[in-house]
């Protein structure tokens, strides 16, 4: 044991001696490093809303009915403004009692079904028909309208562009400034953000008689900003 304590012991001595003579590694080229920020601005073609029916019974049965026989003639009414049939998806069904509440006792009233679905309007100037159309056929509320860009991915590579050249202008000047020069960029890296895009809400819309005719809704679209950040790493020299 003494003999084998020794060995290990002698061994160890040997790999850190032996660590200790390696020369030191060279310390990499001086770099600058900088952020760059890049924006577009563009008008939206694409519109998403949010559509429901809401309907009451006294039985779940009945309610259910009701809300199937609304839904049905409002997406009916949303494909005749032009909306395929691939543009417009479930976003939620509900069906549950409602009670009144008096003296600490729990009385039900009845029962509400809820069926919403969301609409993707390709064409924008569109969007103000469907919700109008929808509504005067039976949808009850009209939430979380919101804008975006169908080719969305060209305009965040446009971004990304000119996050770049603000990053490598800002290091000509960085450098510049030091009395030094670039000699070469080593490294690009994007910052990515998950970008949470809000809903822009609209209040809802009472239910309407169908007969009456249905009134335009005035959307502004306004402008959508798609921005990227990237950090910079060059040599210099």
């Amino acid at each position: 044991m003494k003999i084998l304590a020794v060995t290990l012991f002698a061994a160890t001595l040997t790999a850190a001696s032996a660590a200790a003579q390696q020369p030191p590694q060279p310390p990499g080229p001086p770099v600058i490093v900088t952020m760059g920020n890049g924006v577009v601005k563009q008008a939206p073609d694409r519109a998403w809303v949010v559509i429901a029916a809401e309907n009451r019974a006294r039985t779940p049965q009945d309610a259910q009915r009701a809300n199937a026989d609304a839904m049905t003639a409002v997406v009916e009414k949303i494909k005749a403004a032009g909306i395929p049939a691939d543009a417009i998806q479930t976003a939620g069904y509900n069906l549950q009692p409602e009670f009144d509440y008096a003296n600490g006792r729990q009385t039900l009233r009845d029962y509400v079904a809820r069926n919403s679905v969301q609409v993707r309007v390709d064409t924008l100037a569109k969007t103000g028909e469907v919700i109008a159309a929808a509504v005067a056929t039976g949808a009850t509320s009209v939430s979380n309208v919101r804008f975006d860009l169908k080719d969305r991915d060209k305009v965040e590579r446009e971004a990304l562009r000119l996050a770049v050249q603000d990053a490598r202008r800002r290091a000509d000047a960085a450098a510049s400034g030091a009395g030094v020069t670039i000699e070469r960029v080593m490294r690009i890296e994007e910052q990515r953000e998950f970008e949470v895009r809000p809903p822009m809400p609209m209040a809802a819309m009472p239910m309407m008689r169908a007969e009456v005719p249905a009134q335009p809704v005035p959307i502004e679209a306004g402008e959508i900003e798609v921005r990227a950040r990237v950090m910079l790493t060059a040599a210099i020299r």
